[in-house]
């Protein structure tokens, strides 16, 4: 049985059960990410390894943090895999906008030790293991895996993110030209709404107040534009549907591993416009959609260069780009051939 371990149990962590419990049995074990619940967690987790341990052929944990400090542990005491998949803030370190795991002492202590302790480390993303950061100017330039633990020595191997192209589709609804949509949660908190890109969107809104933007994934999240329709969590259903009434998919992300929503979009037809961080401009491909660096102008030119293309096959390649890339199949072999199960 492998024991599956995250800090908060999402759609993502969902879809990697839906993947491996054909195949091999599999238990999620869910942590926390509130601080002052580590110590109640911490003795929790302990006595949950411990009574699934006779059971337990390896460990799964998603990102590196305090949650995969006593996995990792056990792994190495009682001769287990211990596979760590580093999915963004397990490997930033951006203080100038609050994000990243190594910015904070005993955070960084948790996230250098399992992933310098662990069998495997799975990134979604090459951006993970080591880059030269230059969308945000103020952002310390080396970040990465490799650039902020040099010593590492575990085994790495990237395993994008897939996506499920027939749920995720194109319904071929109309769509309102300069619409626009972003997903992202806790963007109610202000440090967040930087890290996924909507101070730019805000910005893009204000100079635009006949363009029309929708934000998804906090419904606490305030906007002082009127142009900006908010709303909470949507269910995949309710996603479907308004992914297929916007033109373009905003992922100005400051910082990003392989976002979901993203691929979702691409595969509803959305056209992608997003940020040249992480692993977006692989996924995007097309230098046309990227911006290079965090500013206005040059956001704006993009798009404005858009009305000399033709949309509809922007539209058509953002689809096939994640059926023949970024498929379900493809992550679940990878993931699979990872783990070593079949």
């Amino acid at each position: 049985m492998i024991l599956y371990l995250f800090p908060v149990r999402t759609a993502f962590i969902d879809r990697d059960l839906e993947m491996i419990s054909p195949v091999e049995s599999i238990k999620p074990l869910e942590f926390t990410n509130k601080p002052l619940q580590l110590p109640f967690y911490f003795i929790l987790q302990f006595f949950q390894l411990l009574w699934f341990l006779p059971r337990t052929s390896q460990y799964l944990c998603f990102f590196g943090g305090y949650h995969s400090v006593l996995p990792v542990w056990f792994g190495k005491v009682f001769g287990k895999k211990c596979t760590i998949q580093a999915g963004g803030m397990d490997c930033m370190n951006m203080p100038e906008i609050g994000y990243g795991n190594f910015r904070k002492k005993w955070l960084r202590k948790a996230t250098v030790f399992s992933f310098k302790n662990c069998s495997l480390i799975l990134p979604v993303a090459e951006s993970l293991v080591k880059q030269d950061y230059r969308f945000d100017s103020k952002i310390t330039p080396k970040q990465g895996l490799l650039n902020l633990i040099p010593d590492l020595k575990t085994p790495i191997k990237i395993v994008p993110n897939g996506f499920d192209t027939e749920f995720w589709r194109d319904l071929n609804n109309e769509r309102k030209p300069f619409s626009f949509i972003s997903v992202a949660t806790g963007t109610s908190n202000p440090s967040r709404a930087i890290v996924k890109g909507y101070d730019l969107i805000e910005l893009l809104a204000q100079k635009h107040p006949d363009w029309n933007f929708t934000v998804v994934g906090d419904s606490s999240y305030s906007s002082s534009n009127s142009n900006i329709s908010v709303l909470g969590k949507m269910s995949p259903n309710q996603l479907l549907e308004l992914y297929n009434s916007h033109q373009f998919y905003l992922q100005l992300s400051t910082s990003e591993g392989f976002p979901n929503a993203l691929g979702e979009a691409m595969a509803c037809s959305c056209i992608p416009i997003g940020s040249a961080v992480g692993a977006i401009p692989d996924i995007v491909e097309n230098p046309k959609l990227i911006l290079q660096t965090k500013d206005l102008d040059y956001l704006e030119n993009l798009l404005f260069k858009l009305g000399e293309e033709d949309l509809s096959k922007l539209s058509s390649q953002a689809i096939e780009r994640i059926k023949t890339y970024f498929s379900f199949q493809r992550r679940k072999e990878l993931l699979l051939d990872g783990l070593g199960v079949k």
